[in-house]
């Protein structure tokens, strides 16, 4: 067990927002599972490696978070090895952009699937013991997409909405239980997901921001991490946007 005696979990860790928020968390020495579907293991490789240099317990697994079967072994595997989950960090998500006339099915279904179902599947097998523990904090990472909506992206932004409105009532179910839940709805940030943006793309949306700059993975991981501390230890049920003024 790590020093502060915390076992964290992050969907889609290797990588990006992910990886900025387990480096955070790294300042209190925890134990850390990371969770990628990459198609190799070269970044979780990476990341693990540093997590060990920094004195980290560092687990990184392959998985497909949108199977409820493969979510639910690997947490059985998970709980075998570390005894219990304290925070779980849904992160993984994908995008199919296309404007809708011309959006396939497959398209919608995979998004919905790899973003939305996920977040169910992981929150559902972690929160039973959470709830047996009396406490956990859970935290979504959403997006201001699924505040304000973006052409061609309605399945991105389908899923991202599900998620604030999942993260309420979930935060409303276990309240009880010393559990809060809460979600993180980056902007435009800096990440290998943005990167592939045309500029005319990126010009756009950076005439939006009030900051005026794209923001930092580092930034989502700030707020991330305090959502997890006993310094927000009365919020639960709340989306926290990072986005520089994006949306207000």
């Amino acid at each position: 067990m790590g020093e502060s005696g915390r076992v964290v979990m992050i969907t889609g860790g290797s990588r990006g927002i992910g990886r900025a928020v387990a480096f955070r968390f790294a300042e209190e020495k925890p134990s850390m599972i990371i969770l990628h579907y990459d198609p190799d293991d070269s970044a979780a490789s990476d990341t693990v490696t540093k997590l060990s240099e920094l004195g980290i317990q560092a687990a990184a697994y392959k998985l497909d978070v949108s199977s409820y079967k493969d979510v639910e072994a690997l947490f059985k595997n998970v709980l075998s090895r570390f005894g219990k989950v304290d925070v779980l960090v849904n992160n993984a998500g994908i995008t199919r952009d296309s404007l809708l006339m011309r959006m396939t099915e497959d398209d919608w279904d995979t998004v919905l699937r790899v973003n939305l179902k996920s977040v169910f599947n992981c929150t559902q097998v972690v929160i039973r013991s959470m709830i047996k523990q009396r406490g956990g904090r859970i935290v979504n990472i959403s997006s201001v997409v699924g505040q304000i909506g973006n052409p061609g992206q309605a399945n991105y932004a389908a899923s991202k909405a599900g998620i604030m409105g999942f993260t309420k009532t979930i935060a409303r179910e276990v309240a009880g239980r010393g559990i809060t839940v809460n979600a993180v709805a980056p902007g435009f940030i800096n990440t290998e997901m943005t990167a592939g943006l045309p500029d005319k793309i990126k010009q756009y949306f950076l005439q939006q921001i009030p900051l005026a700059r794209m923001g930092e993975p580092e930034d989502v991981a700030e707020a991330v991490y305090w959502l997890c501390s006993d310094a927000a230890r009365y919020i639960t049920g709340q989306v926290i946007h990072v986005s520089g003024g994006l949306f207000m």
